[in-house]
């Protein structure tokens, strides 16, 4: 960043010096030469110049800073998203429309993943979303469920989601 300031730098001050020297010094006030508003709108194009050269050197060095930064989670889940369809988990018993967006927002997004999800960690998803949800939903079954689901073994779902209430063992 200094370095480009003082590269600039340098560059204006020796298009202003150019300006300078251009004319005699000593140059009578008879003699013909250019008006006096045309050095004007010369000076006024060189700052002209340089303010586009400063703008655009310094939105390449934010461009180039951008395209480096490391991802992050939430890139990382909408990567995922992108990748693999997303399953219906409304179809685990305790998630509703509400659970199921705050769950993909937070990266899970198929039955796979939240079979592999720790229940503390679904817990604490819940929490950070809408500590309402905590009491309205118990995750401690959502793996289990879903592990079922991600195998493709309905009938055991259909048979286990038959020994629930809301999601909680009867």
């Amino acid at each position: 960043m200094v370095r480009k300031l003082g590269l600039l730098s340098l560059l204006a001050l020796s298009g202003l010096s150019l300006i300078g020297f251009s004319t005699p010094a000593a140059a009578p006030a008879e003699e013909e030469g250019n008006p006096w508003w045309i050095w004007i709108l010369v000076v006024f194009a060189l700052v002209a110049f340089l303010a586009i050269v400063i703008w655009w050197w310094m939105r390449s060095g934010e461009e180039e800073e951008s395209e480096i930064a490391p991802p992050t989670a939430e890139a990382a889940a909408e990567r995922v998203l992108a990748e693999k369809p997303a399953d219906d988990l409304k179809r685990i018993e305790g998630i509703g429309p509400k659970i199921s967006s705050v769950l993909q927002a937070a990266g899970i997004a198929t039955f796979a993943q939240l079979a592999n999800t720790d229940v503390d960690r679904l817990g604490q998803i819940l929490a950070d979303s809408d500590p309402n949800l905590l009491r309205l939903a118990n995750p401690a079954t959502w793996p289990e469920q879903a592990k079922l689901a991600a195998e493709g073994q309905w009938e055991a779902l259909e048979k286990l989601q038959g020994e629930l209430k809301g999601g909680r063992r009867a």
